[in-house]
């Protein structure tokens, strides 16, 4: 039976310090800090809460004018010779139904500082001076000048994060990688799985609320995440773009209040006016942040900025173009298979013709990597499309693949919450006719269903590493699920090329877990079982030396050497 419409939200009858648990009770708390990159190195965003939250029938919001918003900030400990005071602000998610509780935040600030140097450690307070409630100290670092031929040291990329012992695992492992920016490409506290009170937290997304006339929300969860993360991102630039968990509707059809107030954005720098989709150069690399829950049509306003900002990249100024968005184009897994074929209908040909390099999605609770591919066919000038969405959330891992016997997905399945339904059988290649593959498709290099993270380290403006760390090599020394080399050539990917149908070896994938050390090496092992008593072992013991000089260390040792003076031998 439907809940009866409550009109009223007048005042709170709960607190969430008195239900839940105490949301920065005190000014200038020590928690729910979070830094943001600009599209330049001298400039970030420093956010961070005070106050108390409030949960409950009713709610009274705070006045968010009565703390002010200030940064402090030096080169030494102790000594800052900047100051910038910034905005104020505070949200409500409200359900005016009949017991559903809501909820007012407490006073989130913005403060952005400007007149940074790249490539410099900064120190800096928050809070309010004149209250005498101004933070610890706490440090960060700037990151180097597009244009510099210096990149970001390590680029952490965490997808579907949520808030659980797996997400737990997953930061513990990043934190020891040690990132100079990070990456979280939507669905990131998974709040709309539990209940407005707080109730037990369902384990897939599709489940419905029973007897609920809207999608609840349990927004203390946002805090809590905050709290989670603020170690982290308190020293750390964190840049965002949003998911499908990010959406929360509540009363007159609003969405996204959680996500658009809490995180600041360069949208004004990039052009974009949107908290959706924006761009920002971080060293020699141009990040493009896009809204697959916006209008993402060639029509469109977010088309038309795209557009604009692929033409103003300088290539010889940031040489790598990296895109970002939450759901994924490319994805083998039954889960979320061809779900946003329309945005890949409107946008992959503007992505192509301009040469982006990576492509970072998550949505799909596993890993993938693809093989350079356009429009479902290996394309050596298309971007690398990688899915993180592994983070560790409450809805767990994706194990399907649908290609597995009996896995394939209905056409009327995987609808988006957002756009159209484009769903189609492929007309060539070895699935011609079919809506899934019999077996892993060609353009899917890599698969592997469990819990993690990427990091992405760009050496020059040819090659950059990346890599995927499982949540259960936490442990071990120099572990790695998979790594790769991408290599960029876009002297051979130059638009005459593509057009004249040549068959250019750019952008290369070269992967470090060499397959011929498994099947040359294995097959010696094989033929030298038959000299192991003659020889005492002696032999076997030979041939696994040379492998190991030959396969492993040899190569390693290569790329480091042409990777560091910038050589091309492909």
């Amino acid at each position: 039976m439907l809940r009866q419409w409550r009109p009223s939200t007048a005042r709170s009858e709960y607190s969430i310090s008195n239900y839940y648990y105490s949301i920065l009770p005190k000014v200038a708390s020590k928690k729910n800090r979070f830094l943001w990159h600009c599209p330049t190195p001298a400039s970030m965003w420093v956010s961070w809460v005070t106050g108390d939250a409030q949960i409950g029938l009713n709610v009274t919001p705070v006045d968010p004018s009565t703390v002010g918003s200030e940064v402090w900030f030096g080169k030494e400990s102790g000594k800052y010779t900047g100051k910038q005071t910034g905005v104020s602000v505070i949200y409500n998610q409200l359900y005016p139904f009949e017991g559903l509780w809501n909820y007012t935040s407490g006073i989130i600030h913005h403060v952005k500082i400007d007149g940074l140097e790249p490539e410099t450690k900064y120190y800096y307070k928050c809070g309010d001076s004149s209250l005498e409630a101004m933070s610890e100290e706490l440090v960060f670092e700037t990151l180097p000048l597009p244009g510099s031929g210096k990149y970001p040291r390590r680029i952490a990329v965490i997808g579907d994060l949520g808030l659980t012992s797996n997400s737990t695992t997953t930061i513990d492992h990043l934190v020891n990688n040690d990132p100079s920016m990070i990456l979280m490409i939507g669905d990131l506290t998974y709040a709309n799985q539990y209940l407005t009170t707080g109730g037990k937290g369902a384990s897939c997304y599709s489940c419905q609320f029973p007897d609920a006339p809207i999608r609840e929300t349990f927004q203390p969860r946002w805090d809590g995440w905050g709290r989670f993360m603020e170690p982290l991102t308190s020293r750390v630039p964190m840049m965002v773009v949003e998911g499908n968990h990010e959406i929360e509707p509540q009363v007159a059809n609003i969405t996204f209040q959680s996500y658009m107030t809490r995180f600041s954005v360069p949208s004004n720098e990039s052009g974009s006016n949107s908290n959706f989709y924006y761009s920002f150069d971080a060293g020699g690399v141009h990040f493009i942040m896009l809204g697959a829950y916006v209008d993402y049509n060639k029509t469109g306003a977010q088309y038309a900025w795209l557009q604009k900002d692929l033409q103003k990249v300088d290539r010889s100024v940031t040489p790598w173009l990296v895109a970002a968005w939450h759901p994924p184009w490319y994805n083998s897994y039954s889960s979320h298979y061809q779900e946003f074929e329309c945005m890949r209908l409107e946008m992959e040909a503007l992505l192509y013709q301009y040469g982006v390099d990576i492509v970072l999605s998550g949505h799909v609770h596993a890993y993938e990597r693809m093989n350079r591919v356009f429009n479902y066919t290996l394309d050596s000038c298309g971007p690398v499309y990688i899915i993180v969405g592994d983070g560790g959330n409450i809805e767990k891992v994706d194990v399907d693949h649908a290609d597995d016997l009996g896995k394939c997905p209905s056409a009327g399945n995987n609808i988006p919450e957002f756009g159209g339904v484009c769903h189609m059988n492929f007309s060539f290649g070895p699935a011609k006719g079919k809506f899934c593959w019999d077996r892993q498709p060609e353009w899917s290099a890599y698969r592997e269903s469990s819990f993690g993270h990427g990091m992405l380290e760009v050496v020059n403006s040819t090659y950059a590493l990346w890599t995927w760390h499982r949540n259960q090599d936490i442990y071990q020394e120099d572990s790695h699920g998979d790594q790769i080399y991408i290599v960029r050539q876009p002297e051979l990917c130059s638009t005459s090329s593509k057009d004249n149908n040549i068959s250019p070896t750019a952008n290369v994938v070269a992967e470090l877990r060499n397959p011929s050390f498994s099947s040359f090496c294995g097959a010696l092992l094989f033929l030298a079982v038959g000299f192991q008593v003659r020889n005492g072992g002696r032999f076997i013991q030979l041939i696994l030396c040379w492998c190991l000089l030959r396969f492993y260390i040899k190569p390693r040792l290569q790329d480091y050497e042409d990777h560091i003076l910038g050589l091309d031998y492909s």
